[in-house]
């Protein structure tokens, strides 16, 4: 598979086109980009071993023509100075208007407190961007004297009034903050008095990110782009080592204030009622406008869910999802989320199914490709709501418990969906799912994904994930889900990529090198229609490999 293992643990549960190192540990975007006809992801890397533990943090860089094949540069910064003798910590890239491309990212210092710094590249006209001097004046951005745990600058961008803005995190007396600072010279930064968002509920905020979105297409706006008639703005954090929320609304980028579309599910000031990036296991997410194409681009790092000792033992971890395009859905409220369409490169081997009845209790095999390593789309039609089962008001707040009360039962409506990664014996398997729930005279859809039975293996964390899709399934009377598959994860968009869910899985089966299984099913009382599937075998990506005579 892709480069060289320290040992063949974990040979097939290393993926076949999701991005990765080499070897040893990643945990996150830095700073994507688009630069000069390449792609660039900076990314924290430990490139001393598969951890994280207390390792002083690298950036690693690698540059790739198409999202999908990646050539790994080395290290970009090293830990290597007062201002970050701890490590390089999260940041962010941002090309200037003559093209110039910088980085501002999270130091931390010999004294533990954390300070932002600027590097520039050492030679522009390099395609490749190899060597990242930083800058004499570092820091540019030091906390005040309340603050702590000071860090993840964001994209900058620049205002109507000529002056750069950055987003950074910061905790003030205990409460969750986001700082705007200005410069005319993105050398030298001074802070808003104000903070833009706070909220005593989260201590600490991470990974901010505030990009423009047209308010009608899918075409991607530049970070820069004014705000106006047609334009809104998404607000992204992470909570601490959690989920990465989100909201829309209309940014004023000469008093630097955001006020939300919606209040109430969506909106509001307490983060915990905004919008989920992904209801899966996903973290510290950055987004990028690429000029070559116009669109919004967007990655986030998946951790493991094995061990430690597993780690060391397959000398690898962590993960990227698969780039996303991110565009404002037609309801002006929510993201939708898609593959970046360079994925239908990998494409191979076809098979397809189309009206295919799928009765209570039923399950078909999709046979005729490798599903190892597959790319699924299928929709489903639903005859018939009116028996779906009344939604308790406390699974509003808590999806998750609504899959895992309700797992046990057959639905109203459904559940229906698919089986990946299945064993031969079905004793391991994943299931992707949809239910439909009655609420308030209207209609809900819970989209699933059951890790409880993913793998037999002990020591591995295997939840439930869910979310519901904000659709409109009594007018459609159809739901779509397209499915990736790779080995160790599973990704899954519903009701076209207004709700997604990220997974990482690690069947025995799979390890010990069985061919795996995928299934359409439906545990609904009544009949559902497959009016269309067609799944792909993927071809496997070059993606960082290492030479066979690396050491």
């Amino acid at each position: 598979m892709n480069g060289k293992q320290r040992s063949s643990y974990g040979r097939h549960e290393r993926t076949a086109y999701h991005f990765q190192p080499a070897k040893n540990w990643m945990n996150g975007a830095a700073g994507p980009m688009y630069y000069n006809g390449l792609y660039h992801l900076f990314f924290e890397h430990n490139p001393h071993e598969a951890l994280f533990g207390t390792c002083t943090l690298s950036w690693g860089h690698s540059v790739s023509g198409d999202l999908v094949n990646w050539t790994f540069l080395g290290t970009a910064l090293d830990p290597s100075l007062p201002f970050d003798a701890k490590g390089c910590w999260s940041g962010s890239a941002t090309v200037m208007p003559d093209g110039l491309p910088v980085l501002l990212y999270t130091g931390r210092g010999a004294d533990d407190i954390q300070v932002q710094n600027i590097a520039f590249p050492k030679n522009p006209s390099d395609p490749l961007l190899r060597e990242w001097p930083k800058d004499v004046g570092n820091p540019a951005l030091e906390p005040g004297p309340y603050q702590k745990n000071f860090r993840d600058p964001s994209s900058a961008w620049l205002g109507r009034d000529g002056l750069w803005r950055v987003a950074v995190s910061a905790e003030i007396a205990g409460v969750g903050s986001i700082l705007i600072y200005r410069s005319s010279d993105f050398v030298h930064w001074k802070r808003n008095p104000k903070p833009f968002y706070a909220t005593p509920d989260v201590p600490v905020w991470e990974c901010p990110d505030l990009f423009p979105v047209a308010e009608h297409g899918t075409e991607g706006l530049d970070t820069s782009a004014p705000s106006g008639p047609g334009v809104r703005h998404v607000f992204k954090l992470t909570k601490d080592k959690d989920e990465d929320y989100y909201v829309v609304g209309w940014y004023d980028d000469v008093a630097d204030t955001f006020v939300p579309v919606e209040e109430e599910g969506g909106g509001g000031d307490d983060g915990y009622n905004w919008r989920r990036v992904d209801y899966g296991h996903v973290f510290g997410g950055k987004s990028f406008y690429d000029a070559r194409k116009k669109r919004r681009v967007f990655w986030v790092w998946m951790d493991e869910m094995d061990s430690r000792p597993d780690n060391i033992a397959k000398g690898w971890a962590g993960i990227m999802i698969f780039p996303r395009v991110w565009w404002l859905d037609t309801d002006g409220k929510q993201l939708v989320q898609w593959p970046v369409e360079e994925i239908e490169t990998l494409r191979r081997r076809r098979v397809a199914l189309h009206g295919e009845v799928i009765g209570s209790g039923g399950m078909r095999e999709i046979a005729g490709i490798d599903t190892l390593q597959a790319d699924v789309e299928v929709v489903f039609e639903i005859p018939n709501l009116e028996e779906a089962e009344r939604l308790r008001p406390k699974w509003l707040k808590d999806p998750r418990k609504c899959a895992e009360e309700s797992a046990s039962t057959k639905g109203g409506v459904g559940p229906f969906g698919l089986v990946v990664m299945a064993s031969g014996d079905m004793r391991e398997q994943t299931t992707v799912f949809f239910r439909v729930f009655e609420h308030n005279g209207k209609y809900k859809v819970l989209m699933c994904t059951d890790l409880t039975r993913s793998s037999t293996k002990e020591g591995v964390r295997k939840p439930f994930y869910a979310g519901f899709v904000d659709v409109d399934v009594e007018k459609d009377r159809s739901i779509s889900l397209r499915t990736l598959i790779d080995h160790s994860v599973i990704e899954s968009f519903g009701g076209g990529g207004r709700a997604v869910i990220a997974a990482r899985v690690y069947p025995e089966h799979v390890a010990a090198g069985a061919s795996t299984h995928l299934y359409v099913f439906n545990d609904g009382p009544e009949a559902v229609t497959v009016s269309k599937l067609e799944a792909w075998e993927l071809a496997t990506a070059s993606v960082n490999v290492e030479d066979d005579d690396a050491e």
